[in-house]
């Protein structure tokens, strides 16, 4: 393998004992297609279902069954291609993959090896010290294998067949990344551009997605060392942990003399520890060939730009659009882009209003109350309406924005109209000069000293603010507090 040309990053360097050392990841995303069939017979893929209840004679691999490919998942890998910005192959082969394995009915994997459907491509990560373009190698569909259960009894594995034949991408990506902090910003960037085009839901404790993650360490400049691949990570914070534990790992062996082994690893959550599984198999070690039961995969014409047509609106798309259209920070726009339904939340809010002043909202006060509770936005007990509504409310100087999180409280606990919720419990701003002039006049007849020095300190004004909105419950207008204070105490 050629050495690389981005340059070491010295903050990403790890300090060894006898030198810095760079980390090198190159990542296989397993992917499952959303698909209500599997990738060769018309099985479902329904998740929980008993075991060995969503499998045909195909994925059994019963004498003379051949396999049919499911055209969904074949259009599915092109509008996952199309959305990595990749190159797209009309033509493509299907080969198999030769192992033994107790859950591989087959004896072999249907899969692409030498012509996948989808050629190169990148994904963009908005890092804290910069943009990094991480190259995508390729895209192949190939089908899952089943699975093997051991821990049911002590005397006897079994296999459970459900996910034998379900349709996968696998998603390789160039060695570009270079710590586990963008391996998980890219893990987490790639996951959002699935959901969004909706060819893959994602979900990692299900196993809908998983991950590879191949990792050397080299010195600044040097060429590429040794890799490990850490097998079957399915969560976004453990793939950090075993990145993070197997690069010392092999630091510490070089650093003593020692040299690294190619070789399969897998990582132990409740040790935080990679482990030795296999040597590392090569290409020639599989036996790949094309498969004789499948034509090769000549896309239909016209295919690709139908599918490229109808593509959603992205993140990085959608982000920018955000930035521009409601005048959002680049960090607010991340944030609310990061899932899809975060986005379409914050859009219909954000329609007709003051779009800073709905993200402020959605960011800090929904997600922040979303997160504390574990809720997600899809069962959010706020609701698009309620919150505009809650806005509308202090934009046209209804309630402040310290009763309007009174009334959020009171919503997200209780439900119901914010207005009625204003009206029927007596919440309306004060805005009354004469009611307000008199709470002003009070506190200033009751703290003569303070008014005294505060028209030498007008940094004091808020004391003042405090007080008057403490005396009227919080219903006092703060700025007509404000204005009659400045104009009592002599502030410019």
């Amino acid at each position: 393998m050629n050495m690389h040309v981005r340059p070491a990053d010295p903050k990403k360097l790890i300090k060894g004992a006898t030198a810095d050392w760079e980390i090198v990841i190159g990542m296989e995303i397993h992917a499952q297609v959303t698909s209500e069939a599997k990738l060769f017979s018309g099985a479902s893929t329904e998740f929980g279902r008993p075991p060995n209840s969503n499998v045909s004679l195909v994925d059994a691999a019963m004498p003379g069954m051949l396999p049919v490919i499911n055209e969904e998942c074949v259009r599915q890998a092109v509008r996952t291609g199309l959305g990595l910005k990749a190159e797209i192959h009309p033509r493509s082969v299907f080969d198999r993959k030769n192992y033994f394995y107790p859950d591989l009915p087959q004896g072999y994997q249907i899969s692409q090896y030498k012509s996948p459907i989808v050629g190169e491509g990148e994904v963009v990560l908005d890092m804290p010290d910069g943009q990094i373009k991480v190259g995508i190698e390729r895209l192949h569909l190939e089908q899952d294998a089943g699975k093997s259960i051991h821990d049911q009894d002590p005397r006897n594995s079994f296999v459970d067949l459900n996910r034998s034949g379900v349709a996968l991408m696998e998603i390789v990506s160039k060695p570009d990344l270079r710590s586990s902090d963008e391996a998980r910003a890219f893990v987490t960037k790639l996951r959002t551009i699935l959901r969004y085009l909706g060819t893959c839901d994602g979900d990692m404790e299900k196993g809908n997605l998983r991950a590879d993650v191949n990792v050397s360490v080299r010195k600044p400049g040097e060429p590429f060392g040794t890799r490990c691949e850490i097998k079957n990570v399915n969560s976004i914070r453990f793939i950090g942990q075993a990145i993070e534990y197997e690069a010392r790992r092999q630091i510490g062996i070089i650093e003593d003399g020692g040299t690294i082994d190619q070789e399969t690893r897998l990582f132990d959550p409740g040790k935080g520890e990679t482990r030795s599984m296999r040597s590392k198999e090569e290409a020639h070690d599989y036996r790949y060939f094309p498969d004789p039961d499948l034509l090769p995969l000549d896309l239909p014409e016209g295919l690709i730009e139908e599918l490229e047509a109808a593509l959603p609106e992205l993140p990085d798309e959608k982000k920018a659009r955000f930035q521009t259209q409601y005048g959002l920070s680049a960090y607010d726009a991340d944030v609310l882009v990061a899932e899809k339904a975060s986005a379409d939340f914050y859009e219909t809010v954000a329609k007709g209003r003051d779009g800073k002043i709905v993200a402020n909202w959605v960011i800090n006060e929904l997600f922040g109350r979303l997160n504390k509770e574990g809720h997600s936005i899809d069962d959010s007990p706020f609701s698009a309406a309620q919150l505009g509504s809650l806005i509308d409310l202090i934009k046209d100087g209804t309630i402040s924005g310290k009763i309007a999180k009174d009334v959020f409280e009171i919503v997200w606990t209780e439900g119901g109209d914010p207005k009625e919720i204003v009206e029927t419990r007596g919440l309306k701003q004060v805005t009354d000069t004469g009611a307000i002039e008199k709470a002003v006049d009070e506190i200033i007849a009751t703290n003569p000293e303070k008014a005294e020095q505060a028209k030498g300190k007008p940094g004091m004004l808020g004391w003042f603010v405090g007080q008057v909105m403490k005396s009227t419950g919080g219903k006092a207008n703060p700025q007509a507090v404000s204005d009659l204070l400045k104009a009592k105490l002599g502030i410019d």
